[in-house]
């Protein structure tokens, strides 16, 4: 069990993240206890033991869970022994499945991301490698501290992050550049515009229009490559600045195969956190007479 660099992610959060704990527990126990009934309140030891490999990540979520239930989480720091809980039995039980998924989810989706990103590098990728917001509503946070944690970047957070302008947007408005300037006239200077094109006259439409992002979406292959290369060749001299971003369908398999070319700038995949493998866990109560 490897853990992050010794950045501290946690910082990253924001104040009201907490708020959702006593909700997970709520849920997950909303009316009788009878397993913390039959255990009952006396001190006990657990032991948090990580059972497959990966990248621990979500520890604040699992230490709050804890902390909420009145339980206290110490760091062993061992690749297998991860930590030790002490509490009453009955809370430690009570916190163990919510603490436990949100470990393994969070630590998947950073093992996935490190994965993916390690893919990306060894093929000469030297770009941005992101998660897209495709992520499961109401755990949204958790699973984008992952994907930093695992060395993604975290793409837009939600839709009052960077304005990204799918084919629906286009397809209201009418066309590229009016979507563009009706963006621009609220989203100001302070934020970017990312423009999803299906074409290369698209592309150069946003380009012209002041779109700072343009996704090639569901290009690959030479095709792909071609397409990028030429537009920044276009566009070189032109004076205007732009990344280009490829995006749809983009796997660990598949990462090196027509994805990879100094003329593209960021790859964003849901592959990351999407039917990602979580890191097995489990949490074990010391016997009674220990």
């Amino acid at each position: 069990m490897s853990t992050s660099s010794a950045a501290n992610f946690a910082d990253l959060l924001p104040p009201s993240w907490a708020q959702v704990i006593p909700q997970w527990l709520a849920e997950d126990c909303p009316s009788f206890d009878y397993g913390g009934f039959v255990v009952g309140s006396a001190p006990r030891e657990a032991t948090l033991w990580a059972k497959s490999a990966g990248i621990l990540a979500g520890r604040p979520f699992f230490d709050e869970v804890f902390r909420v239930l009145g339980c206290e989480v110490g760091k062993k720091g061992e690749k297998v022994k991860v930590a030790t809980v002490k509490g009453e039995a009955r809370k430690l039980l009570l916190g163990e499945r919510v603490a436990l998924n949100t470990l393994a989810r969070c630590s998947g989706i950073a093992t996935a991301s490190r994965r993916f990103l390690d893919a990306a590098r060894a093929a000469g990728f030297k770009g941005i490698v992101a998660g897209t917001r495709k992520t499961t509503p109401g755990f949204r946070l958790v699973e984008k501290y992952g994907m930093l944690v695992g060395g993604v970047d975290a793409h837009r957070y939600d839709l009052s992050s960077m304005v990204m302008l799918k084919d629906n947007h286009i397809w209201s408005t009418g066309s590229v550049p009016a979507a563009v300037a009706s963006a621009r006239s609220v989203a100001g200077f302070s934020l970017r515009i990312d423009v999803e094109v299906q074409s290369v006259q698209e592309a150069c439409e946003a380009i012209e229009a002041g779109a700072d992002v343009i996704m090639l979406d569901n290009m690959e292959g030479q095709t792909l490559i071609d397409n990028a290369r030429g537009l920044k060749e276009k566009y070189a001299n032109a004076g205007r600045q732009f990344l280009l971003e490829s995006s749809g369908g983009i796997e660990l398999g598949n990462v090196k195969d027509g994805h990879v070319d100094d003329a593209i700038d960021i790859i964003s995949t849901s592959a990351i956190h999407q039917s990602t493998q979580h890191v097995d866990f489990s949490l074990k109560l010391l016997p009674a007479s220990s």
